[in-house]
C-alpha cells in the first residue's frame, strides 16, 4: 500500500547520551588489569596550547571513557569502567586534531577517538587510558554538491541532525538510519562500517563514502578519494573505513546522497517457517528489487513484537523513493510472497514507531540479566545453517533463557542475521556467562562460513576473534598498522592488533 513519506522524528540533543548512570563518576575507576597510561604535566600543557578544550576533570574523564557496550554497563553498576582516560581533548578544527596527535605521538601516549559513544562493542573505550579525543566539536555540513549528490560532513555530526538539515535545507537524504541515529555520528559510522535500517536501498556506510579527510598518528593530514569511481591504485578510502580509529582519525567524510523520498510502500506477510521466509527474501533480491527494508523475524521475535503466535515468521517490507521505483519493487514483493499470509500493513508502522528505541537495555542490566546482540553476515547458502547452529550454541549455555534472531539487512549475495540472547548466570558470574555466549556463538558463526560482524564492528569485545576471522590476511593488517602508526598509539587493544601497552585484561 502506498503512503506519503514518513515525517522525521524530532532531533535529539546532538550530544553523547550515557548508557547507564555511574553511581559516582568522580570516583569511578578502571575494572581490569590493563595498564593505564598517565599523561605528565608537561604533555598536558602542550595539549592545552594546541587544543581549545582540554580537561582532566574526573567526571568528564569517566563519562568520556565508556560507550554502550552491554558488559561495561554491568561494570558501571559497581562504579567501574573498562578503562579511564587521563585527559579529554575536544578539538574544534581538523588542525587541532592534527596538533593533538602530533603531541601524543611524540610522547607515545595512547589516543582513542570518540564522538557519540554509541557503539556496543567497546570500540571507543580507552583501554589504556591516555588521551580521549572527543570529535563532537567537529560538526555540521561543510558543503553540498546538489548536482553530483555529494555532501562533505564533519565527523562529529549527529545522524538525526544531519538528516533533518539535508531534508529541510536541500531536499536530499543520506538514507542512513541506524537504530542509534540520534546517538551516533558520521565519524563513528565510518569507523565501524555502520549499517542503516534502510541499507537494502541505500547501502551500508562504506557504499556511501566517496572520500575522507584523515589525520594519521604523526599528525599528518591526508585526503582520500573524491571521484565517483577511480582506477589509481588501491582504494585508500576503504583502508580507513572500519579501522575503528586504529589507522587514523577521520575528521570529515564526503558522502553520497539521494533526493528525499516522494512515496513509501509498505507490506507485511507471515510465513510458516523461517526457511520459507528467508528463501522469499532471497528471490526478491535475485530479481533485482531493492526495497529499503526486507526484515524477517523468527517466530519467537515475531510473537514478542507483534503477538502473532509461536509459528508465524513475520516479514516486514518498506520501500521509499520515486513512485515508479517503489511501485516496481512492491510488485515484485507481492509476486514472490505468493501464498504467504498477508498481515496488517500497520505492523510496519508499528516497527517504525519503535525502531530507534534503546531504553530497554538499561532495565535488563539493572535487573541482573546478561543481554546482548550479535549481528553477522553470510552468503545465502550458509544462512540457514548459521541460524540453527548459532541458536543451538547459545541455548546450550546454562543460564540463557532466550535466544532468537531476525534478518535485518539483505543483499543479492547474502544477508545479516541479528541474534539476541538474554539470561541470568546460575552462579552469579555475569562476566563469565557473557564470555561463554560470545565464544560459543561466534564459533558457530565462523565455523559455518559467516563473517564476524555486519555493522557493529569489533571494538574490545570482538578483538580476540579477529585474527581467526581474517586468517592469513590479518598479518597484512598488522603490517599496515605498523607502517601508519609505528608507536601503536591509535586506539590500542582493538582489532586484534599488537598492543605496545600490554594486555587489555578482559577476557
Amino acid at each position: 500500500m502506498s503512503h506519503p513519506p514518513t515525517s522525521l522524528p524530532p532531533v535529539g540533543p546532538g550530544a553523547p547520551t550515557p548508557p547507564i548512570a555511574l553511581p559516582d563518576p568522580a570516583t569511578a575507576s578502571p575494572r581490569d588489569a590493563a595498564a593505564q597510561v598517565e599523561v605528565d604535566d608537561t604533555t598536558i600543557e602542550r595539549l592545552r596550547s594546541a587544543c581549545s578544550n582540554v580537561t582532566v576533570d574526573p567526571i568528564e574523564r569517566s563519562e568520556a571513557s565508556r560507550d554502550w557496550w552491554p558488559l561495561a554497563m554491568i561494570w558501571a553498576l559497581d562504579n567501574q569502567l573498562p578503562g579511564q582516560a587521563a585527559v579529554v581533548a575536544r578539538p574544534s578544527s581538523d588542525e587541532e586534531v592534527a596538533a593533538v596527535l602530533a603531541i601524543c605521538n611524540e610522547a607515545q601516549v595512547p589516543v582513542t577517538a570518540t564522538a557519540g559513544r554509541s557503539g556496543v562493542c567497546g570500540a571507543s573505550v580507552p583501554a589504556h587510558g591516555g588521551v580521549v579525543i572527543d570529535l563532537t566539536g567537529l560538526t555540521g555540513i561543510r558543503d553540498v554538491d546538489d548536482t553530483s549528490l555529494v555532501a562533505d560532513i564533519a565527523a562529529g555530526t549527529f545522524g538525526d541532525h544531519l538528516e533533518a538539515e539535508l531534508r529541510s535545507a536541500h531536499g536530499l537524504t543520506l538514507g542512513h538510519w541506524p537504530q542509534s541515529v540520534a546517538l551516533s555520528t558520521v565519524g563513528g559510522w565510518v569507523a565501524c562500517r555502520s549499517a542503516g535500517q534502510l541499507s537494502n536501498r541505500y547501502g551500508k556506510i562504506e557504499d556511501l563514502v566517496v572520500g575522507l579527510d584523515v589525520v594519521l598518528a604523526s599528525g599528518q593530514r591526508i585526503s582520500t578519494g573524491g571521484a565517483p569511481r577511480a582506477a589509481a591504485g588501491p582504494d585508500l578510502t576503504q583502508l580507513f573505513v572500519g579501522s575503528e580509529g586504529t589507522l587514523g582519525i577521520v575528521t570529515s567524510a564526503r558522502l553520497r546522497l539521494r533526493p528525499a523520498p516522494e512515496m513509501e510502500g509498505r507490506a507485511a506477510f507471515g510465513f510458516p517457517s523461517w526457511e520459507s521466509g528467508m528463501d522469499t527474501c532471497r528471490r526478491i533480491l535475485r530479481r533485482g528489487a531493492d526495497p529499503a527494508v526486507l526484515r524477517l523475524y523468527d517466530a519467537i521475535e515475531s510473537d514478542r513484537s507483534y503477538k502473532t503466535g509461536d509459528v508465524t515468521n513475520v516479514l516486514l517490507v518498506l520501500d521509499e523513493g520515486d513512485p515508479v521505483t517503489v511501485d516496481a519493487n512492491m510488485a515484485i514483493v507481492e509476486t514472490e510472497c505468493g501464498d504467504a499470509e498477508r498481515l496488517d500493513d500497520g505492523l510496519v508502522e508499528q516497527w517504525m514507531g519503535h525502531r530507534n528505541e534503546v531504553s530497554a537495555l538499561e532495565g535488563l542490566v539493572t535487573n541482573g540479566f546478561v543481554v546482548d546482540t550479535m549481528e553477522i553476515a553470510a552468503p545465502w547458502s550458509r544462512l540457514d545453517d548459521i541460524y540453527r547452529e548459532t541458536l543451538d550454541a547459545l541455548r546450550s549455555i546454562d543460564g540463557i533463557r532466550s535466544a532468537s534472531a531476525h534478518q535485518s539487512h539483505a543483499y543479492p549475495d547474502g544477508a545479516c542475521l541479528y541474534f539476541t540472547f538474554a539470561g541470568r548466570p546460575p552462579d552469579g558470574d555475569r562476566d563469565a556467562l557473557y564470555q561463554r555466549c560470545w565464544d560459543r556463538g561466534t564459533a558457530a558463526v565462523l565455523d559455518n562460513g559467516g563473517a564476524l560482524s555486519h555493522h557493529h564492528g569489533v571494538g574490545w569485545n570482538r578483538s580476540r576473534f579477529v585474527p581467526g576471522a581474517l586468517g592469513d590476511a590479518h598479518g597484512t593488517l598488522v603490517a599496515v598498522k605498523a607502517a601508519l602508526d609505528p608507536h601503536g598509539i591509535l586506539n590500542p587493544g582493538k582489532l586484534g592488533l599488537p598492543d605496545p601497552f600490554g594486555p587489555v585484561g578482559w577476557p
